[in-house]
């Protein structure tokens, strides 16, 4: 492969994850349960890490694949918890 073709591929890749960054944002907003709204907000942290991957990818700085390791340990947090707050109404017991 030649640098030309995987640099052209990581930006369409980049392209594509801030379009379904852009969708799962248009769904946090529309979404007509708050199930929808937590599914998107999962999709939005998702797509987030995975572009600070091609980014640092891009860079070849290894500060992007550590804020990627926080985004991703963060987000499940935020899942747990708004799962939690879902199903029973409140975070803490």
């Amino acid at each position: 492969m030649s640098q030309a073709f995987l640099a052209s591929t990581i930006v369409a890749a980049q392209v594509l994850l801030l379009l379904a960054m852009g969708f799962s944002i248009v769904r946090m907003m529309r979404g007509p349960r708050a199930q929808d709204r937590a599914l998107a907000l999962d999709t939005f942290y998702v797509n987030a890490m995975i572009l600070l991957l091609t980014v640092g990818i891009r860079t070849g700085s290894p500060m992007y694949f550590e804020a990627a390791l926080i985004i991703a340990l963060l987000g499940f947090a935020s899942t747990m918890a708004v799962s939690k707050f879902l199903m029973r109404g409140e975070v803490i017991e």
